[in-house]
């Protein structure tokens, strides 16, 4: 009987007892589901919606762990209360706020870099696994993320949590997505439904969630994606707002009053809040480039910016963290012009340090408080400038982290719901939506990215949103192009390449040297004409001789080279500097390649298939 080995090391029963992480990771990415099961789900919509309701669950309870231990290192290394909040507090020991951060740098940056070392890949978020990897995302990572992003916004970085809940709530829906082997259109759903439950969860706004998850996440809006998402979003605000043991929306406790002037006033502040949030993403882009020319280990520069935190904190306290408990914007009424103002540049510098130095977390809840620091900042300018006119500083808040967010995150409808499901105000909701809009516009013309988008771009990376463009990668020239290629020598006389290629034989042929190399391609209908002399040389009728097609192009690139060349069909070759041959690609087959597989997404997106 033949005997199954077992390797020591990669079993996860070698040692009793003993269940390392990565072992239970190893075990969580190789989960199954019976096939049957599989099946099910598959062929039913209402199953897409049981699994999103148990990744809705799964993200809730997520938001409350991670709340939850940001608020234990809070207590732990700041010595506070267990109702306190760290951006709350107006003063504080001054040797644990400069101490804190700058130690947990070091620790972070040296964490940092062991993780590198022993996973040097890097990890990829929501929004890029939707856009080029069919919503495919490693748990693990997920979960180192998440831990990072835990570790820094509890050692006071000023960065947010809603990047770690997104990742850890949407990794895990990936995960389940892949155990049921779900489709690429269904799985990308899937992910979407784990974030906007997470943010749900984390603002206590069910429909802000929801429609983060609509246009960060999938990246459009789809009947097939409604119910999924949505129900997702609900579950997931009602496990956090059960479980966690502080409120994490934002507060605005009444109503504010709103007059015909105020209009116009909520259109500049749109304005200046995308020249704001614009100058917020070069800032923290500058300041990558900056901490990076100091030529220092990834521990030092995670500390250098704790430093830099540390001192802003010395200041004001409310700088640190994500600022959940700096944005009460009533609370905003009892401190003076000049502190708010100072509390405004402190967060900006806090906020681009950290995230410049290495320190893991977003931008989202930082943009909300600098945002409304700045809104109450204008009204209480514009009072005294007009002391006439009443201008209120709560509004203007309300107004200014909507639409300072919209430039930064992206996401103008859910900066609107997250107005208008914390303050419950139609018609404040009405100026942040004309803030919003001008916001948002103003930004996608002049910048053409949001925050993560534009991290993509300074990688590389051509993402401008998380609509599905990695299918274009994967349909890429060399899965299309044809190998059994038909080449002639440039040397050959007409005579004999009419011999070898007679009329109706093949549409093209490719002319190569003597050392087999492409020097053009032949149509062979130009050389058969009876005009044409039979001991012209073959090298008279060469076509395209500058364009070639590489086996990597993906198909729009292909697509945009038939077009540069007003060819109907165009060689394949190993490189532009070897110029091999191997393979021949037309145009028609190329364009209904990508006709094809364009109507298989929209019909994904309809809930068609």
């Amino acid at each position: 009987m033949a005997q199954t080995h077992v390797d020591p090391v990669a079993s996860p029963l070698r040692s009793p007892g003993r269940w390392p992480w990565s072992t239970l990771m190893r075990l969580a990415g190789r989960l199954e589901i019976p096939r049957r099961l599989r099946a099910l789900v598959r062929a039913r919509e209402s199953s897409l919606i049981a699994l999103a309701m148990l990744v809705g669950t799964i993200a809730g309870l997520v938001v409350a762990a991670m709340g939850t231990m940001v608020d234990l290192l809070h207590v732990t290394f700041f010595n506070l209360q267990h109702s306190e909040r760290l951006s709350a507090r107006l003063s504080l020991n001054p040797i644990l706020a400069l101490c804190v951060p700058l130690l947990g740098g070091l620790l972070f940056g040296a964490a940092t870099e062991m993780i590198r070392r022993w996973r040097p890949e890097r990890e990829v978020d929501p929004i890029e696994a939707n856009a080029l990897h069919g919503g495919r995302m490693s748990l693990l990572g997920s979960m180192i993320v998440a831990a990072q992003t835990i570790w820094s916004s509890g050692v006071g970085a000023a960065v947010g949590l809603e990047a770690g809940y997104t990742q850890a709530a949407s990794g895990i829906a990936s995960r389940i997505g892949s155990a049921f082997r779900l489709r690429r259109g269904d799985l990308r759903i899937l992910v979407g439904c784990g974030a906007a439950a997470g943010i749900a969860g984390a603002f206590g706004a069910p429909l802000a969630g929801a429609f983060y998850g609509f246009e960060l996440i999938i990246g459009s809006y789809s009947p097939v994606s409604l119910a999924p998402v949505a129900i997702a979003a609900l579950i997931g605000f009602e496990v956090a707002d059960k479980l966690s043991p502080a409120e994490i929306g934002v507060v605005a406790p009444e109503k504010m009053a709103i007059v015909s002037h105020d209009l116009v006033i909520a259109a500049v502040l749109g304005l200046l809040a995308a020249l704001l949030g614009m100058t917020l993403m070069r800032g923290v882009a500058v300041s990558e480039t900056l901490f990076r020319r100091l030529a220092l280990r990834p521990a030092l520069r995670t500390a250098l910016g704790g430093l830099v935190v540390g001192l802003c904190a010395m200041v004001s306290p409310q700088v640190m963290s994500s600022g959940h408990g700096a944005l009460r914007i009533a609370g905003m009424l009892d401190l003076s012009f000049g502190f708010v103002g100072l509390l405004f540049v402190l967060k900006i510098v806090a906020s681009i340090a950290s995230l410049g130095s290495g320190f893991r977390g977003g931008m989202f809840f930082s943009s909300l408080l600098i945002g409304a620091l700045g809104g109450h900042l204008l009204a209480v300018a514009l009072t005294m400038m007009f002391p006439t006119i009443y201008f209120d500083p709560n509004a203007y808040a309300v107004i200014g982290m909507s639409s300072l967010a919209a430039s930064v995150i992206g996401g103008p409808l859910t900066m609107i719901f997250i107005a208008l499901e914390t303050t419950g105000d139609l018609w404040l909701t009405t100026l942040v939506l004309i803030a919003v809009i001008i916001s948002a516009q103003v930004t996608r013309e002049a910048f053409g990215y949001s925050f993560a988008t534009w991290r993509f771009h300074l990688r590389g990376e051509t993402i401008r949103s998380a609509a599905d463009v990695g299918w274009m990668r994967d349909l890429t020239v060399g899965r299309m192009m044809r190998q059994d290629v038909q080449t002639a020598h440039a040397s050959t006389n007409v005579a004999a390449f009419r011999e070898a290629f007679p009329l109706g034989s093949t549409a093209y042929v490719v002319a190569v040297d003597e050392a087999d190399c492409y020097v053009g391609l032949i149509h062979v209908a130009d050389v058969h004409p009876n005009e044409v002399a039979p001991d012209r040389p073959l090298k008279d009728f060469l076509l395209y001789t500058d364009e070639m097609l590489l086996p990597g192009m993906a198909v729009k690139e292909a697509v945009l080279a038939f077009d540069r060349a007003e060819a109907e069909a165009l060689a394949v070759v190993d490189s532009y500097l070897d110029r091999r041959v191997i393979g021949l690609l037309t145009e028609a087959y190329v364009l209904r390649r990508y006709s094809a597989a364009l109507e298989r997404r929209r019909q994904e997106m309809l809930g068609e298939e």
